[in-house]
Formats: C-alpha cells, sequence, structure tokens
C-alpha cells in the first residue's frame, strides 16, 4: 500500500500520550475498585441504571478521546490522506478484514471450548437493549473504537516499535487489547477471551499491513462494532446469550 513520507516526530511519545494513557488507567482502576460508588453517583443524576451506566461510558471515552485526539490529529491527516489515494482498496479491504476477523474468532472459540460471554460483552448487550442507537452508535462505533486503536495500535506498536522489536509490541498489543475487555469476575476465561484475541489479531495484522495506518485499523474496528451494534438491535432480547 502506498504511504508518504513519515517523519519520526509523529512517533514520538509525548505529554499528551502520557496524559492519555493516565485518563485511561486512572477511569478503569477507579471504575474496577470503586465502581459501586461510581454507579450510585451517577444514579442521583440519571435514575434509570442504563442511562447512568451509558453516562459513565461516554464520560470515560470522551475524558481520554479528547487527549487522543489532540495528540494523534497529524497522524490521522496522513493516514486519511494515503487511504484516499486508494479509496476502492479501502472500501474492498475493510469488509474483507471483518470475514477474517469473524472466521479467525470462530476457529478460536472452536479451539477454547464453548463460547462464554464476558461481562463486557454481556453489559454492552444489556445496554443496547435499553438506550437508543442514536446514543450507542457515536460511542461504540465512533469514540470506542477510535480511543482503542489510538492505545492499542498507535502507542503499542506505532510508537513503541521506536524502542522494541515490532513483532514484540504486536504481542503486547494483542494480549493487553483482549484482557482489557475480559478482566472482571470472570477472570481471564479462555473461552471468553477468544472474541477479543481474534479481533486484536486481525486489527494488529491490518495495522502493521498498512504502515501502521491507525485510520484504516479504526475503521476495520468501527466497522464491525457497527455490525455486532445492528445484529444486537436486530435480534429480539430473548435470544440473546444471557
Amino acid at each position: 500500500m502506498g504511504t508518504l513520507s513519515t517523519k519520526a516526530s509523529l512517533y514520538r511519545f509525548t505529554a499528551l500520550d502520557a496524559i492519555a494513557v493516565a485518563v485511561y488507567l486512572g477511569f478503569t482502576l477507579y471504575f474496577t475498585f470503586a465502581g459501586e460508588s461510581v454507579e450510585r453517583l451517577m444514579l442521583q443524576v440519571f435514575p434509570q441504571p442504563a442511562t447512568a451506566s451509558y453516562a459513565v461510558n461516554a464520560i470515560f471515552y470522551t475524558g481520554v478521546g479528547i487527549f487522543a485526539v489532540a495528540s494523534a490529529w497529524r497522524v490521522i491527516g496522513r493516514d486519511l490522506k494515503i487511504l484516499g489515494t486508494r479509496p476502492w482498496f479501502t472500501l474492498g479491504m475493510v469488509p474483507l478484514a471483518i470475514v477474517v476477523m469473524l472466521i479467525l474468532t470462530a476457529l478460536l472459540v472452536a479451539a477454547f471450548g464453548t463460547a462464554q460471554s464476558s461481562e463486557n460483552q454481556l453489559g454492552i448487550q444489556g445496554l443496547l437493549q435499553q438506550v437508543p442507537a442514536w446514543l450507542m452508535v457515536p460511542l461504540l462505533v465512533i469514540l470506542g473504537p477510535f480511543v482503542e486503536e489510538y492505545l492499542f495500535r498507535h502507542l503499542l506498536i506505532g510508537k513503541l516499535s521506536r524502542y522494541l522489536n515490532i513483532w514484540v509490541c504486536c504481542v503486547v498489543s494483542v494480549v493487553v487489547f483482549a484482557s482489557i475487555h475480559v478482566v472482571g469476575r470472570e477472570g481471564l476465561v479462555l473461552s471468553a477471551l477468544a472474541p477479543y484475541l481474534g479481533m486484536a489479531v486481525v486489527l494488529v495484522a491490518v495495522y502493521v499491513w498498512t504502515g501502521k495506518n491507525l485510520m484504516f485499523s479504526y475503521f476495520v474496528h468501527a466497522a464491525k462494532n457497527l455490525m455486532a451494534v445492528v445484529l444486537i438491535y436486530a435480534i429480539p432480547p430473548e435470544l440473546l446469550p444471557n
């Protein structure tokens, strides 16, 4: 795939990167260990539990997203220009990447045994059943995927590979991305980890294959989430896993 000239400065860690990571880790740790107090506080503002949960997630991703965009805006512009030189490539490869992701996920689920929904997945399904699509789509399809691609691909591979072997960075990205979505009451159960491992492997592969193109991996991630959102809204609640 064609690339534009890349300045080394685009892949240097900055203060904004540090702030974004600190905000992400801070929110994650606080919600993990003080989640009940956060929920009680949000319920005082939003009487409906689903609305309160949505507000917590929106604050979380917006807080990180502000610093992510501020840090990566030059990379965003560069990568969009690259993709703009081959629009048909992007339109064709995004759905192909999702197909590969689904196949790999199915193979991993088969290898690890019966599929198990993580708390993260069940929580999202619960929100989708109670919160309207016009609120969920911006969070799950636009904001969430960008924050995660910035953290787990742009930082852990794009920037960290200036100091570590890129394949080591790829493994770190896969493991951290999958683990952060599963760690909870269920722990690192392989049957719950499998879907996120398949997703992470494909996202890492397309990111590296396209010359560390943050926006391409973001488009794949966003398209996959959009497909999941559409399917969940289309499937009757009684048919979803509990």
